[in-house]
């Protein structure tokens, strides 16, 4: 079929049902229980039916383009939030019309922060405080607890989209906060609240409505039992900042962690205190991550991880035990299960450790939760100590990245990393070969020196060089080596 001049012709089959997941947008011409894109249960939803052959017509635009030189550049200032740490994370404070998603699991502390967050902010502006998940009266028990009671707070109790909009027309606030946007319900989408349409609706509409009020808006997300984000995943694309609130259950100790940030940096940390009187901010939670062992004890080794913009000292634990069973146990807490078993694979294969006859147990203390490749080496020198029941010498501390020939791989900021430790009064640490050179803490680092190794069939057998040491500080060394054999023989 020819098309008009000036148009773009779009060809689809004859009508027939479509049928899309409201998950990642995945069509079938069938209905199905479950997704074959995203392999997500019950979000395949009709569609409508398909149209025939049709023209795309030019139509009116709302502005010309232009080269991107001469747009001319919004500086927008942030407002703080009145909690230093909540601060950090967003990346100064909240900037007018942003819209920001916190998740985390039920009770970790979520609306006791944006609670504590919204009374500062009503003490200079307007805060309109919804929620859907308890009464004004329970919301009101908590402000008393916290001292979180201020004249320009308001607080409304709304499952209703269309309600919503009328207590923000009256009250007219800078700082809208939804809690939850899970419960919030709208007439114009099929479902019930909290399901894929209703959330994509209710959430589409909030952030219309903070972009054309210049309103920042806080919505709370729940999370599923994997510790992702509930709801449809465009949920996380129509925001601007995305935090995660974590902690242990049994501890005290919580963390705002930033995933997206449009408008501040991303890994950004928040440390917070949750006690009876409120949650705090920890400007300084050096120490938090590490136990008060008196002597050393076997199966525990320290290391520096850096999260956002500073450095957190934390503590490994690992518990070896011989096992029977034909499947041993690999049981970790806060630390990647994959870069676990890589490491425990280098054991095997390059230290002649036989941990696959042992169930092995490890953990960080705290409940930190690490990533940073960087703790691999003190995450296999903590199970070397548990598997031979040694303790690693005091006042050491260990940082590097294992590869699969055994090797170490220098890691970023290893400069702030071992003066914090200094700090903290260790004094002595391993780190791989190069990790002090000037060319380290830029984008092209030093190149890696091989360590020194011997063939046997398919295997390397690594063998201990003297390694370089170095007076990092008063009263702290730093041990350089080239492979984990290398810094096995400099703990033994």
């Amino acid at each position: 079929m020819s098309a008009a001049p000036g148009s773009l012709p779009v060809v689809s089959k004859a009508a027939k049902p479509a049928y899309r997941c409201g998950e990642c947008g995945w069509t079938t011409v069938k209905w199905v229980g479950r997704c074959g894109e995203c392999q997500a249960w019950g979000t395949v939803e009709e569609a409508g039916a398909r149209q025939g052959v049709h023209v795309v017509k030019p139509g009116a635009v709302t502005a010309p383009a232009v080269p991107i030189g001469q747009v001319k550049a919004e500086v927008v200032s942030a407002r703080t939030t009145g909690v230093g740490e909540l601060d950090r994370v967003l990346g100064g404070g909240l900037v007018p019309g942003a819209v920001v998603l916190l998740a985390g699991e039920p009770g970790i502390g979520k609306s006791t922060l944006l609670l504590e967050a919204a009374a500062c902010t009503a003490r200079g502006e307007t805060v309109l405080y919804v929620t859907g998940e308890e009464s004004t009266a329970q919301v009101r028990m908590r402000a008393d607890r916290i001292g979180a009671i201020e004249d320009r707070l308001y607080l409304a109790a709304e499952t209703d989209m269309s309600a919503l909009v009328t207590h923000v027309e009256k009250v007219q606030p800078t700082l809208l906060i939804v809690d939850s946007v899970q419960t919030i319900g709208s007439s114009d989408a099929s479902g019930v609240p909290g399901g894929v349409t209703q959330v994509r609706e209710v959430a589409g509409n909030l952030v219309r409505l903070a972009k054309e009020r210049a309103m920042s808006t806080v919505l709370v997300g729940h999370v599923t039992k994997d510790g992702s984000i509930a709801g449809p995943r465009v949920l996380e694309h129509l925001v601007d900042v995305v935090l995660h609130f974590e902690g242990d259950r049994n501890s005290r100790l919580r963390l705002v962690r930033a995933i997206k940030n449009r408008f501040g940096p991303v890994d950004e940390v928040g440390c917070f205190d949750l006690h009876e009187g409120g949650i705090t901010g920890i400007t300084d939670p050096s120490g938090m991550f590490l136990s008060r062992h008196r002597e050393p004890v076997p199966g525990t080794c320290v290391t520096v991880t850096i999260e956002g913009t500073r450095p957190f000292p934390a503590e490994l634990q690992a518990l070896v035990g011989p096992t029977e069973a034909p499947q041993p146990r690999r049981t970790s807490s806060g630390l990647d299960p994959y870069r676990v078993a890589l490491v425990l694979a280098v054991m095997e294969r390059r230290l002649r450790a036989s941990v696959s006859k042992c169930d092995v147990f490890t953990a960080t203390v705290g409940g930190i939760r690490l990533t940073d490749p960087a703790v691999d080496l003190a995450l296999m020198l903590s199970v070397v100590s548990a598997f031979g029941d040694t303790p690693l010498p005091a006042g050491l501390v260990v940082l590097g990245e294992v590869g699969l020939a055994g090797e170490l791989r220098q890691v970023r900021e290893v400069r702030r990393r071992l003066a914090e430790a200094a700090r903290l009064g260790f004094t002595r640490a391993i780190v791989p070969t190069g990790s002090l050179d000037d060319e380290n803490d830029s984008l092209e680092a030093s190149p890696q020196r091989r360590g020194n190794g011997v063939t046997r069939g398919n295997l390397v057998a690594l063998r201990p060089s003297a390694g370089r040491t170095t007076a990092f500080a008063p009263g702290f060394e730093v041990i350089e080596v080239d492979n984990v054999w290398d810094a096995l023989s400099h703990v033994k």
